[in-house]
């Protein structure tokens, strides 16, 4: 039995840029950027980061957390043209994702989520939530799971968040790795050196189609597939072969009708470490190399920093506003793009890139080797 795609009706965010969709998007577009110094209490790489500006650092990471997500949560059931009420039928599923949360900060947390039953309480959630902890790529994968519970008929809605926070261990941690860059984040270009941590929270509220369309829901979008593959390289190392980058996208092409022909846009993880980047370099490569019209790349890690467990939501979202406006943000900083990268990408001094009508992919690649691709289309956006 074939089961259709779940329809995207609302969405919402919170990020250094703002928490309006169009206001950040437009600020995204102009080439405006979150990162600035942001002190730090123990010596680091780098004192940059993207916080969200309303946000107080001097709350408790698990408030901000809370804040964050809870914030975003509304926001993108409002935008559904849902009440809150929504949440405490039996058809709907809240699924939260984020890497660490406050974890290693709060010495009173037991449990990784916490952070999510706490969430879930508050809004009026009657169950315990579902929550994903797969590092960089927990948004993406809340999604990815929210998509197969309404795809099997088992939920009608689902509530698909991936919120996170900068926090002095996790600044520490990355400094101390190496991640982290001194000056600056540069996706793709050939002064890449490392990446500069930030936070927010994003939202997707799905649909099936007969719960979206039984109520005339707007559809922002459709989540046409979905797909996830680890490379069990290491910890935090990538398999520089993309092979499980290259395995996600064809799994979520796998019964979509679409194909690697059909995508115009491809938002990037683009964290500006030279192996992450030389991998999706490679992936891409190898999925879109031969193509005759080859989809261009962005990335808004430049502007909004690495969130994290958030990224994937977030930037979903960005690439929904793409397909939308057909076009994409500047990639921050992108002067002198790596060698024999194999797709085209909007340079820093541009100011929305026109891209042409189509498909759009979404990937996120995680530490210990999770990697997830999310495959969108926009309705009535294919047609000229």
């Amino acid at each position: 039995m074939e089961f259709e795609p779940p329809i995207v009706t609302g969405v919402g965010w919170e990020t250094p840029l703002g928490n309006t969709l169009d206001g950040v998007w437009a600020r995204l577009l102009k080439g405006e950027t979150g990162v600035r110094e942001v002190p730090s209490g123990t010596p680091l790489r780098s004192n940059l980061a993207a916080i969200v500006p309303d946000v107080p650092l001097e709350q408790p990471p698990g408030e901000r957390q809370h804040t964050l997500a809870t914030r975003a949560i509304t926001t993108a059931l409002a935008d559904a043209g849902l009440t809150p009420e929504v949440l405490a039928g039996p058809g709907t599923e809240l699924i939260l994702g984020t890497s660490y949360a406050a974890n290693l900060d709060d010495p009173d947390v037991v449990r990784l989520d916490d952070w999510a039953r706490g969430v879930a309480e508050a809004l009026g959630y009657p169950r315990p939530p579902l929550c994903v902890a797969t590092a960089c790529s927990a948004g993406s994968d809340a999604l990815l799971m929210g998509a197969e519970l309404i795809r099997s008929g088992q939920r009608e809605v689902c509530v698909c968040v991936g919120a996170d926070i900068v926090t002095p261990a996790k600044r520490l941690g990355h400094s101390l790795l190496g991640t982290m860059s001194p000056d600056g984040l540069r996706a793709f270009d050939s002064r890449h050196n490392g990446m500069i941590l930030g936070e927010g929270a994003g939202v997707f509220i799905l649909e099936s189609v007969n719960h979206a369309r039984s109520r005339c829901a707007r559809e922002r979008a459709i989540l046409h597939g979905a797909g996830s593959a680890n490379d069990a390289a290491g910890m935090t190392a990538p398999d520089p072969a993309g092979s499980s980058v290259v395995l996600a996208v064809e799994r979520a092409l796998a019964g979509s009708g679409l194909t690697t022909q059909d995508i115009s846009v491809v938002s990037a993880h683009g964290t500006a470490t030279p192996v992450n980047d030389a991998v999706e370099s490679t992936s891409l490569r190898t999925l879109f190399g031969a193509a005759a019209e080859k989809p261009t790349v962005f990335g808004t890690k430049g502007a909004l920093g690495h969130s994290l467990g958030a990224c994937g939501t977030i930037e979903a979202i960005t690439l929904i506003q793409a397909l939308t406006d057909r076009q994409v943000p500047p990639v921050q900083e992108l002067e002198e793009p790596i060698d024999d990268f194999p797709l085209p990408l909007p340079p820093a001094q541009d100011r929305g890139t026109p891209v042409p009508a189509g498909s759009g992919l979404s990937l996120t690649l995680g530490f210990g080797g999770f990697n997830t691709a999310l495959l969108f289309t926009v309705p009535g956006a294919d047609h000229e």
